[in-house]
């Protein structure tokens, strides 16, 4: 499994924007499609972007599609989330997820039970 490591994660408020980062421990990062969750306090983890190894294909759960941005850098071991006009419902904690496939696979997937590899995760707060 691939080490991940979260960072960027605050307190915000409403309509500002952050931008999380994840950096991965392994030069087999290429070979990696990559997600990001959240969790909301007393709620179930819930998907929030997928991109795949390449960074050609993306997807976005509806309530954060417009607002959030997924991107990865190969040659630097990092996925960024964009996240813009923050709303207080998506104050969470955000996790990293990656799935190691076969190489050139064309991978994403919203489905936490896909990634097996986490990172510890960032609290993003959003106030009103």
């Amino acid at each position: 499994q691939v080490r991940l490591i979260e960072s960027g994660g605050g307190l915000v408020q409403q309509g500002s924007s952050l931008r999380l980062s994840c950096a991965a421990s392994e030069d087999t990062f290429r070979e990696h499609s990559l997600g990001w969750f959240r969790q909301a306090a007393g709620k179930k983890r819930e998907f929030v972007a997928t991109i795949n190894w390449s960074g050609t294909t993306t997807y976005y759960a509806i309530a954060v599609k417009g607002r959030f941005t997924i991107s990865r850098d190969n040659s630097k071991n990092t996925v960024w989330l964009q996240m813009d006009s923050l709303r207080p419902e998506d104050t969470a904690s955000y996790y990293c997820a990656a799935h190691r496939h076969a190489f050139g696979e064309d991978f994403t997937s919203a489905y936490d039970q896909s990634y097996e590899s986490w990172g510890q995760g960032t609290q993003v707060t959003v106030s009103s």
